[in-house]
């Protein structure tokens, strides 16, 4: 007689479970929706222009009159000739290394002057600090007024020195020079302070107990550490230097005898003033636009460090 035992059925693996579908559609959807007012905006205030601008620099497009027909690349070749095109490009480029120079220096400098543990830190920073919140064409107005030969406060000792703010070229340059320095030399501080204060505290003291000097420190470690924040206030300074408008409209019109005449201002004056063409002042646009990328990505490459790679 045979016994029949009864076995145990064999226990099957499970499958892990499936990550529900509708969570990840749902983290999808939420992130399209974060980023949607954004892709507005950036679609609306700078593809949508931008394309725009392209459009105009290959046609004829007068301020008054509109679209008028392609005649590329006729406008680039009226831009380039323009009387005051090498002109402006010199004067800009001047004035970016000068005012780049001397906010990145001055801003390096006060940083590390605030730096220090004093009882004067919170009111040399709030001092430097203030002029950052007044608008640059307020700022502008309020040197114009500074600078008047008539009712500037400083006029009678310029006049008894026989000097003047903005009646000759050099003059007129580093008048504005200095507008830039009081309005941003604070907000370039701020940025450097920050980039310092990233700094470990370590790094320092372990660079004292080996008998570091204070000039060491700066060569051999605050300026290697601080090249992220040095390549930020560069491309910073640099961009708006050469974009560079407001200042030189109020203060001196582009005088004297045009010779303060920036690339921006020479965009608005032959799209406004003058020609009255938006085609060529389009494709000025667009030069300038192309040299500020080419400058951008020669400024990014040149604080990249050798161990990031092409």
């Amino acid at each position: 007689m045979s016994v029949v035992v009864p076995t145990r059925p064999r226990a099957t693996r499970s499958a892990p479970p499936a990550v529900p579908r509708r969570n990840g559609r749902r983290a999808a959807l939420s992130g399209w929706l974060y980023a949607t007012p954004t892709a507005v905006f950036v679609v609306a205030l700078f593809v949508v222009p931008l394309g725009l601008v392209l459009v105009m620099s290959a046609a004829r497009w007068p301020l008054l009159s509109g679209f008028r027909g392609w005649n590329f690349p006729d406008n680039y070749a009226k831009a380039v000739g323009n009387r005051f095109f090498v002109d402006s490009i010199v004067f800009t480029l001047k004035y970016t290394v000068l005012a780049t120079v001397l906010l990145i220096g001055l801003g390096l400098g006060l940083a590390l002057l605030v730096q220090e543990s004093t009882r004067w830190k919170g009111l040399l920073r709030t001092a430097i600090l203030v002029p950052s919140a007044l608008g640059l064409a307020s700022a502008s107005l309020l040197f114009y007024v500074l600078y008047s030969p008539l009712a500037g406060p400083l006029s009678p000792l310029m006049a008894d020195l026989g000097a003047t703010f903005l009646g000759t070229p050099n003059a007129a340059l580093w008048s504005t020079l200095f507008l830039i320095v009081w309005r941003y030399a604070g907000f370039y501080m701020l940025l450097m302070l920050v980039g310092l204060q990233g700094i470990p505290t370590e790094v320092y003291e372990a660079a004292r107990m080996d008998g570091a000097s204070r000039l060491q420190l700066f060569r051999h470690i605050t300026l290697p550490l601080l090249r992220p924040t040095l390549a930020l206030t560069t491309v910073l300074c640099v961009t708006g230097s050469l974009l560079a408008f407001e200042q030189f409209y109020i203060l001196t019109k582009g005088g004297p005898d045009n010779s303060t005449i920036s690339v921006v201002q020479l965009v608005y004056t032959v799209a406004f003033q003058g020609q009255n063409d938006l085609g060529v002042a389009a494709a000025l646009s667009v030069l300038v636009l192309g040299v500020l990328v080419l400058v951008n990505v020669l400024q990014l490459r040149a604080f990249r460090r050798p161990d990031e790679g092409p």
